[in-house]
């Protein structure tokens, strides 16, 4: 299991300094079924612009 898990998505309200993710859990899927055969195939869920 990933210690540090970087973001750069500034706005999103679970990103703290140092482009660190403080959400307790991080939620990726697929857009092409249960198997990503590249980094483009995946989107975060746990994004949230905390407005």
């Amino acid at each position: 299991m990933a210690v540090d898990v970087l973001c750069e998505v500034n706005n999103c309200k679970f990103w703290a300094d140092g482009n660190k993710c403080a959400a307790d859990r991080i939620y990726v899927v697929s857009h092409t079924g249960k198997k990503a055969k590249k980094q483009e195939e995946t989107d975060c869920k746990t994004f949230d612009p905390g407005l």
